[in-house]
């Protein structure tokens, strides 16, 4: 086990990671990443010998991240000179997932400590920068390159983020930058008002902090913000055709319950 220190939500970079960890074993992988088994390793050396240790239960996290990737792909062929802001990183493997060229500035941010996993697990590229922050101290804003199309990520973090922090970094990016894209994922309000009776949560010393149940509203936020679509999660086909017989038959069990399917919405927004 490493010892640098992680609280509170920078503890959910681990289960996150672990499933696309053991993602990367399935005959054919949903998202196919071999940095995550690495820094996995790094992170918990025995992470797939306890109980439930080598569980695809995750896997819908692993079909958000590819929605995430598949988005990000389609907007740098798009825009090959554009600025990358992926933000509450933790220890995706993102940016050598999508390899984008040398035209792309990449910036992944995170907690100090995070970063500095980061830095032990995972190699170093060019054009692709480290910051150690927390995202709602938006004075790294002032170190990333203006004038350029922006595509901001943030996979796993705006439920963490009360809803003036949220519309405080949003509307904060798109008056920074010329035009962009911005992709975020967030819990429905029952999510968020229950999330602190979730097991998982309460294992890692942390719950939520917002909860949207109509995403296209947050385009309100900016006269630049656009809504522009949703893509599936819980009941992803990717997820139906990819994960094992009896995870499938899991989640379309859990699907049948109110509120499930769009318990987390993967949404994009241009402008």
């Amino acid at each position: 086990m490493n010892d640098t220190e992680l609280v509170g939500v920078q503890k959910t970079l681990s289960p996150i990671l672990r499933a696309k960890a053991l993602d990367n074993r399935l005959p054919d992988p949903i998202l196919g990443d071999k940095y995550a088994e690495q820094a996995m390793r790094g992170l918990d050396p025995d992470y797939d010998k306890r109980r439930f240790g080598t569980s695809q239960m995750g896997l819908a996290a692993v079909v958000r991240a590819k929605a995430h990737d598949d988005w990000a792909r389609s907007f740098l062929a798009d825009h090959p000179d554009a600025v990358v802001l992926h933000l509450g990183c933790g220890l995706d493997a993102r940016v050598y997932r999508i390899d984008p060229p040398a035209t792309v500035e990449w910036y992944d941010l995170d907690y100090p400590s995070t970063i500095e996993l980061r830095q032990r697990f995972l190699p170093p590229r060019e054009h692709y920068n480290l910051i150690g922050s927390s995202v709602t101290d938006l004075a790294w804003l002032d170190r990333i390159p203006r004038g350029r199309p922006v595509l901001m990520i943030a996979e796993g973090l705006v439920p963490y983020l009360t809803e003036a922090e949220v519309r405080r970094l949003v509307t904060s990016v798109v008056d920074a930058f010329p035009m962009g894209q911005i992709q975020l994922d967030l819990v429905s309000v029952m999510g968020w008002r229950t999330s602190k009776w979730d097991p998982t949560l309460r294992r890692y010393g942390t719950r939520f902090h917002s909860g949207f149940d109509d995403p296209a509203a947050l385009a309100d936020w900016h006269p630049r913000l656009e809504y522009v679509d949703e893509a599936p999660m819980n009941d992803s086909p990717v997820l139906m055709a990819k994960a094992p017989a009896s995870v499938r038959r899991m989640y379309r069990l859990l699907n049948l319950l109110p509120g499930m399917k769009r318990s987390v919405r993967i949404v994009r927004f241009r402008f």
